[in-house]
């Protein structure tokens, strides 16, 4: 098999965000150290999507899945670049036809980190908190109802400008992103899962490419982690039993101890006004089919009409 050259570059898409480029060049790197091979055997395509274009608007009001991945996909298919390196929480739970999203780099930090306030406890009554996240805002107004929650749109580079403007006065970011940009500058709060359930696959790197492209699947091979494949397999089949999305308020972390997997959820309305939680325990092996059972068993907790938003206000899982 032919391995990447400075002659012969594979490329590599991506959005052009500052955590974007890191999670590319994480793979690069990771790419290029199993084969030993040097960076010049690689290339940085970056790929400008729908939610990176429009940021003067709710992710909410842009409409439903593909926000951050339909135009590296378009590229991946009409063959502009061999890879594409996604935040797999972005990814909808269906890739298009001719692309599979089977390699996972190890998992960062899926854990929620507050910025603002040593705890959702400590923030003042009625303050003012900033996020593009209908989960997070969905969760954060089930637990506290008097705070204000507003639109943080952009970059963690961005909302942080925010926050120092005082646009608000605490926000949510990902610790698997703190991590990634090297920002343990930052006085961030790790939320316990058991106070705020992340996102689906948080903190996991998916490498998206062509069915049909074995020389691809090959050079991927090395650099896939099959616990994190575990792990997101259950709760990527968790959110498309409840017909979910990156823009859906569900909430699902997978755990591993040995070969034992156990699989928490929680849906939301999103005015944090109702909300259902559940788990299962099973055998690494199963967690597929455990994501589907506890989304069954979810959608039989939700009342009549739980989901009937979808309709008129697509939300945020993100």
């Amino acid at each position: 098999m032919d391995r990447p050259s400075p002659h012969a570059p594979l490329r590599i898409g991506t959005r052009g965000s500052p955590l974007a480029l890191a999670q590319a060049h994480e793979t690069r790197d990771r790419l290029a150290a199993a084969w030993d091979v040097d960076e010049a055997s690689f290339e940085v395509v970056v790929i400008r999507t729908t939610g990176d274009r429009i940021q003067d608007r709710p992710l909410k009001d842009l409409g439903g899945k593909g926000l951050f991945t339909r135009e590296i996909e378009e590229a991946l298919l009409r063959g502009a670049i061999d890879l594409a390196v996604h935040s797999t929480k972005d990814m909808p739970t269906q890739q298009p036809d001719g692309l599979v999203l089977d390699v996972f780099l190890p998992r960062e930090d899926p854990r929620d980190a507050l910025l603002g306030a040593p705890s959702l406890a400590d923030l003042p009554a009625h303050a003012t908190v900033g996020t593009s996240s209908l989960r997070r805002r969905a969760q954060l107004l089930s637990r506290r109802a008097d705070l204000r929650v507003v639109e943080f749109r952009g970059s963690v580079q961005t909302r942080l400008a925010k926050l120092r403007d005082g646009v608000a006065q605490a926000t949510f970011l990902a610790m698997a992103g703190l991590h990634r940009l090297g920002r343990g500058d930052l006085a961030a709060i790790p939320l316990d899962p058991a106070e705020m359930l992340p996102a689906v696959a948080q903190g996991t790197i998916g490498v998206e490419r062509r069915g049909s492209d074995g020389r691809v699947a090959e050079l991927l091979a090395p650099i896939h982690d099959a616990p994190t494949e575990r792990r997101v397999a259950a709760e990527r089949a968790f959110l498309a039993a409840l017909d979910g999305s990156c823009e859906t308020p569900i909430a699902g972390l997978a755990s591993l101890d040995g070969g034992v997997l156990t699989l928490r959820g929680e849906i939301l309305r999103p005015d944090g006004s109702d909300r259902f939680e559940g788990s299962e325990t099973g055998a690494a092996e199963d967690g597929a089919e455990m994501g589907r059972a506890l989304g069954r068993h979810m959608l039989s907790l939700a009342p009549s009409g739980f989901f009937d938003w979808r309709a008129t206000a697509p939300a945020t899982g993100r």
